[in-house]
């Protein structure tokens, strides 16, 4: 089935080239300028994922991603020229799930693209279920036909990111996870060192899912190997 990409780029030049290059993938792409014309695109048309640029006019990349959270798990991948450390966490921890700096390559975009697609599907459900499929833990529960999470019977909003790694964590719950394994279980990647990006997304999901974040139940930290679910 095609799926539907939502380019939002003010930069012309990398629209065309990013458009021509995913249409010969045989994604149909929808084109904004600038954030207030991507909310009205995003509003009309049925969208699998969001390619972001942050630095644009009326409304920037990470105040249109901050609205769109709060509605939606549509996979989200930043490319922007911001590439430090701090504006990869802040785009992270506003909810995107991944992020790609310019330049940057064709191959290594379409990869992603298709990765964050695959991820955000994986788990829709059948036509032949007639039960929801939940994760239990706890207080905390996943339902995976729904995409949604609950703890103490209220609603949570995840990101797809977090969604995953919550997954990961809740249907192996006796294992413990290196940074390196995490990634490369949700970001279907090759792990660089990337800490960062494991943290920040360890961070948001505790402060969503825990009563106390420093002192957290449901992901524990096993120092100087990575995570795991609590006992």
């Amino acid at each position: 089935m095609q799926k539907n990409i939502l380019l939002v780029e003010d930069d012309i030049d990398i629209c065309k080239l990013v458009t021509s290059h995913l249409e010969q993938e045989n994604f149909t792409i929808f084109t904004a300028f600038d954030g207030e014309e991507a909310l009205t695109l995003l509003g009309k048309n049925k969208v699998d994922l969001i390619l972001l640029d942050l630095m644009l006019p009326k409304l920037s990349g990470m105040d249109f991603l901050k609205q769109i959270r709060s509605t939606n798990l549509i996979p989200v991948l930043i490319i922007s020229a911001k590439g430090s450390d701090i504006d990869k966490a802040l785009g992270l921890g506003f909810g995107a799930d991944d992020y790609i700096s310019k330049p940057f390559s064709m191959i290594e975009l379409t990869a992603r693209v298709h990765a964050a697609i695959r991820r955000a599907t994986q788990y829709l459900p059948k036509e032949n279920q007639s039960k929801p499929t939940t994760l239990h833990f706890k207080e905390l529960s996943l339902d995976l036909n729904t995409f949604s999470a609950r703890v103490k019977d209220k609603s949570v909003q995840l990101t797809s990111k977090e969604f995953h790694m919550l997954k990961l964590f809740m249907t192996n719950q006796s294992r413990v996870f290196t940074k390196e394994q995490i990634y490369h279980s949700i970001w279907e990647d090759d792990y660089y060192g990337n800490e960062n990006v494991i943290n920040v997304h360890i961070r948001r999901l505790r402060e969503k899912i825990e009563d106390d974040p420093s002192n957290p139940k449901y992901i524990q930290t096993i120092w100087g190997i990575g995570y795991k679910l609590g006992e």
